[in-house]
């Protein structure tokens, strides 16, 4: 297993799997059982699957579709989408997911969803995601995907207190770049990353292994994940699910903590 992850995020929507720009526009990029069998035979450490209806739309976790995925991922999967309660986490876990991603709950300063997890599932079972986006001054502000808006509250803050309420992971995801494949942002995810005392995966603007290699020298992640870098291939971005093999990932990432 790589030291360094490089993790594909794969978005449901629809009952299939999309990929989107800046958080809108989906587009349909194929069958969410033929990509993780890609995946499979690709030997990926991690997958990272997030249904971005769940919560818009106020419903349950797609279970049925989810113990589909997880049945056939022969890698750690973590799942996020529409998760509001500690019943939907215990049935996402027994359908063999083994961490879970939680973002909009996690934005309601009485939500006590992430400490309640964390003390039965422990740590390294739960992952806290944030969503990044500038404002209409070029600051980076919080933002949430159902609202469809930036929030006041600090960003640091926000992450401070999914650290001290347990979460052993964080995922933050830069709107902006969604999609964009022309590189990280760097600058916003030194800021985010560099006093962080847990381990923090990266996501939005990969479109190369050495966009990756650059955010892992650069900043503090301890991963880096992307959606379209994994299934659009050619300047004409044709849908080709696909990973990069494993000894070209270990050469290139030689080195690196």
């Amino acid at each position: 297993m790589l030291q360094t992850r490089v993790i594909p995020v794969l978005l449901l929507h629809k009952k299939g799997l999309y990929k989107t720009i800046k958080f809108k526009s989906p587009k349909y990029v194929g069958d969410p059982i033929n990509a993780i069998k890609i995946f499979n035979e690709k030997e990926v450490d991690e997958l990272i699957l997030l249904d971005i209806d769940a919560t818009k739309e106020a419903r349950e976790p797609n279970y049925r579709m989810i113990e589909k995925i997880a049945s056939e991922c022969f890698m750690p999967l973590c799942y996020g989408g529409g998760i509001n309660n500690l019943k939907q986490i215990k049935k996402i876990f027994s359908l063999g997911v083994e961490k879970i991603s939680i973002n909009h709950s996690a934005l309601s300063s009485n939500s006590n969803l992430i400490e309640e997890a964390v003390e039965i599932y422990g740590s390294q079972s739960i992952v806290g995601a944030v969503n990044i986006k500038k404002n209409l001054f070029g600051s980076f502000k919080l933002y949430d995907h159902v609202s469809k808006r930036v929030l006041g509250k600090p960003i640091k803050e926000h992450l401070a207190e999914l650290v001290d309420k347990g979460v052993g992971e964080i995922f933050i995801n830069d709107v902006d770049n969604d999609g964009m494949m022309k590189g990280f942002n760097i600058d916003l995810i030194k800021e985010f990353t560099k006093d962080l005392p847990i381990p923090s995966i990266c996501c939005g603007g990969a479109g190369s292994l050495e966009h990756c290699l650059n955010v892992l020298k650069s900043t503090n992640v301890s991963a880096v994940s992307a959606g379209s870098m994994f299934v659009f291939q050619g300047k004409h971005k044709a849908v080709l699910i696909t990973y990069p093999e494993r000894d070209k990932l270990d050469v290139l990432f030689k080195g690196l903590k």
